[in-house]
């Protein structure tokens, strides 16, 4: 089988699981070869995700491996027979990135985002996106634009569906008076924070100005969490495109920052009249 050549984040999320398997056992990438009868830079391959792994093989790892975690050993083999997701439909029109945050959101079983300039993408309403998407630099074309919107809007069902997980956003009062697209479209993006925080699944919590310093200013930080905790990912925005980490001292580190947001976040109850005060001023 030939090797994949343009990975989505996925992929190299299982082969780094792979190869932290086998080496928290100890086990040599020759001794795996010969265990999974194959040569050893096919084993190379797989933990850098560009060759997939048989469910069978990745059970025989598992076993000699002495991992004996049932539900990570059967995401790890989710992962593995990875099936086609809505997002493809635009892989080679939009960047890669855009991509991995898609699937990342489809899989995740719960998330919390900190939001403290931008409203959260999964809570945007299209011309509060499309106001964002005009002021890129460089500029993008009409058509990218519009591919973006669509696949914005496609990533929004994720948390709407029957069995949307549950979806934390903490927001800074600043993210709530940027006038992106004018104040008309402010004020319908306000609205549809409003209402879209009724929905038993999504809380969205508020921070004001006056609460002062807060942790993690500047950042916009998605965690998602797996199907087992040590699938757990966070993906963070940088200038040159999405970041994703998932070493355990820094997802305690995200972890403890979320907490310290939420804590010092108004309650979902007030955070809504909130948004409506701010809603009322324009």
């Amino acid at each position: 089988m030939t090797p994949r050549t343009a990975l989505t984040e996925r992929q190299k999320r299982l082969g780094h699981e792979l190869r932290t398997i086998r080496t928290a056992a100890g086990m040599s990438a020759e001794y795996a070869a010969g265990l999974l009868g194959v040569d050893r830079g096919k084993i190379s391959n797989m933990e850098a995700g560009t060759r997939p792994i048989s469910p069978e093989r990745l059970r025989t790892l598992a076993c000699n491996c002495h991992c004996t975690d049932e539900k990570y050993i059967d995401a790890l083999i989710d992962m593995a027979q990875r099936s086609k997701g809505w997002w493809e439909r635009y892989r080679g029109s939009l960047p890669h990135g855009l991509l991995d945050i898609a699937e990342l959101e489809a899989h995740a079983v719960r998330m919390r985002v900190a939001n403290s300039v931008h409203i959260p993408g999964l809570l945007q309403t299209s011309n509060h996106a499309l106001a964002i998407f005009r002021a890129a630099v460089p500029s993008l074309p009409e058509h990218e634009v519009g591919l973006r919107l669509a696949h914005r809007s496609e990533r929004q069902q994720v948390i709407i569906h029957d069995d949307a997980p549950e979806y934390v956003a903490v927001i800074h009062e600043a993210a709530l008076r940027m006038q992106f697209g004018g104040r008309q479209v402010a004020r319908a993006q306000l609205q549809h924070l409003l209402d879209t925080s009724e929905r038993q699944n999504v809380t969205i919590l508020v921070i004001p100005f006056h609460h002062g310093a807060f942790p993690g200013a500047g950042q916009t930080v998605l965690y998602a969490e797996g199907p087992v905790p040590q699938l757990d990912t966070v993906q963070v925005d940088c200038s040159h495109g999405p970041d994703f980490v998932y070493a355990e001292r820094q997802l305690d580190r995200y972890r403890a920052q979320l907490d310290g947001l939420t804590d010092l976040a108004l309650s979902p109850e007030r955070s809504r009249d909130f948004i409506h005060g701010i809603a009322n001023q324009l």
